[in-house]
C-alpha cells in the first residue's frame, strides 16, 4: 500500500550523506521514518556526537522554529527515509492538528529533559559513574513500552563522546559489565535485562577501589 504523505514529502537518503552542517540557516526539517540519523557538534577541533536519532524523531525543528542557523550537523547514519517539512508546511500542520503540535512540544521537551540529564552525567568525576549513569540516560530513552530488554546501539565512540572520556576508557569499563553479564553484546547491539543491575555493580567497583 503506499504512503501519501511519504509519497508527497518522503526522501530516501543513504548512509553518510549530510543532511545539514552547523551554521547554516535552515529552511526545512526531518521527521525519521526508517534508518537513523547522527547529530554531531565540533568543538575545539574535535567532533562530539550529541545523539542518534532513529524512528519517529525530529531532526532541525530548532532552527526553523526560531529562525537561527542549524546549531549541529546531521549526518545520516544508517540508510533512511525521510519526511522533508518546509517552514510553511510545519505552520499548517500545526495550525491544522492539534496532535502534531503535541507530538512536537513532546519531543522538544524530551530533548531538553535528555540534554539536562547528560549535564548531570558529567558533573560525575569518576569514569565508573559517569558510564553508569550515561548508561541509565540512555535506558530510560530507549526502554521499550512492554518493560522488556533495553537495546541500543554498542558505540564506543559514541559512548566516549557522551561522557567525556578517552574510548579505551570506556572500553574497559563497558567489557567488565558485558563480561560480568549485566549487559548483553548481540548484533552489534548492547542489551541491558535490569537496569537496577547496573547500580549494583557500580556499588562493587567501588567496593572493590576501597580494598585495593
Amino acid at each position: 500500500m503506499s504512503d501519501p504523505l511519504f509519497a508527497k514529502y518522503g526522501k530516501t537518503v543513504k548512509a553518510g550523506e549530510i543532511l545539514f552542517n552547523a551554521g547554516e540557516q535552515g529552511s526545512e526539517m526531518f521527521v525519521v521514518r526508517t534508518g537513523a540519523v547522527r547529530i554531531m557538534v565540533t568543538s575545539q577541533e574535535i567532533e562530539k556526537t550529541l545523539a542518534i536519532l532513529g524512528p519517529g524523531e525530529f531532526v532541525g525543528e530548532m532552527s526553523i522554529l526560531t529562525n537561527q542557523p542549524r546549531s549541529a550537523t546531521a549526518i545520516v547514519e544508517e540508510d533512511a527515509q525521510l519526511l522533508v517539512i518546509g517552514v510553511r508546511v510545519l505552520e499548517e500542520m500545526i495550525i491544522h492538528n492539534t496532535e502534531i503540535a503535541l507530538r512536537l512540544i513532546r519531543k522538544l521537551a524530551a530533548r531538553l529533559e535528555n540534554a539536562d540529564a547528560l549535564i548531570k552525567v558529567l558533573i560525575y568525576r569518576e569514569p565508573n559513574e559517569r558510564i553508569i549513569e550515561n548508561l541509565k540516560r540512555l535506558a530510560k530513552i530507549h526502554a521499550p513500552q512492554d518493560g522488556g530488554p533495553v537495546r541500543f546501539k554498542a558505540d564506543f565512540e559514541a559512548m566516549a563522546e557522551q561522557v567525556g572520556l578517552e574510548e579505551y576508557e570506556v572500553q574497559d569499563i563497558m567489557l567488565k559489565l558485558i563480561g560480568a553479564g549485566f549487559i548483553t553484546e548481540k548484533d552489534k547491539t548492547w542489551i541491558i535485562s535490569k537496569i537496577e543491575d547496573i547500580d549494583d555493580f557500580l556499588g562493587f567497583l567501588k567496593m572493590k577501589q576501597q580494598y585495593k
